[in-house]
């Protein structure tokens, strides 16, 4: 009864918490990122593939009002769906902004977001990339790496390996920024260190997880 009864205040919660943001916080930008949208109905649905969720505002102004950009930064976004992270990102000075996204249809929804954004980015260099994470290979000037939950154990250790790889090719510190970490242990057995987390007040460990940030540094 008590799971069954955490469960419809999940929902809820996520429901209202979606429709706030759409209202307050995307229509200020001009942009549309908050709904939810499944892999399934996108026919891409696979074992460790997560739906999109696109991150909590809050949680996403908090995450990146941390970190210290410089003019040579550049960010990607593993998983972007429909563009919130990058836009808010290049509402920053970094140097470039890339988006990374299995989903043709996510990815031109991200596009639009960033062209009625344009206007109020600081950064302009912002690309969407289609493929599949997996399979891309890191440019080796990414200095901060964006994760919300996009998919879990062999993709996501592969994404590390590859981030791994860049750091050799050019070393360099990176910054990883994760959101609902239930793959943490990859990042920390690839010798990542954490240097900061927060958010994570809910009431069982599961949502308190979705709803928090750690930040890593690798290589450096």
């Amino acid at each position: 009864m008590l799971h069954s009864a955490l469960q419809l205040s999940r929902r809820g919660y996520a429901n209202a918490r979606r429709w706030l943001e759409k209202v307050f916080y995307d229509r200020a930008r001009g942009i549309d990122t908050a709904d939810a949208v499944t892999l399934d109905s996108l026919g891409l649905a696979a074992e460790h593939r997560q739906d999109y969720h696109a991150t909590p505002w809050p949680m996403l102004e908090r995450a990146l009002s941390q970190l210290e950009v410089r003019d040579h930064d550049v960010l990607i976004d593993f998983g972007c769906g429909n563009g919130r992270v990058v836009v808010a990102a290049a509402m920053r000075p970094f140097r470039r902004v890339i988006g990374v996204e299995l989903s043709p249809e996510l990815a031109e929804s991200a596009r639009a977001n960033v062209e009625s954004a344009r206007p109020n980015l600081r950064c302009q260099d912002v690309s969407i990339v289609v493929t599949d994470a997996m399979r891309y290979e890191i440019p080796d000037d990414v200095t901060i790496a964006y994760f919300f939950d996009p998919f879990h154990a062999e993709i996501f250790a592969k994404v590390v390996e590859n981030l791994v790889a860049s750091l050799k090719r050019r070393p360099r510190r990176l910054t990883i920024v994760y959101g609902d970490p239930e793959e943490e242990k990859v990042l920390l057995a690839a010798g990542a260190r954490l240097v900061n987390s927060f958010g994570g007040m809910r009431p069982t460990r599961r949502w308190a997880s979705e709803n928090s940030v750690h930040v890593f540094e690798l290589g450096g």
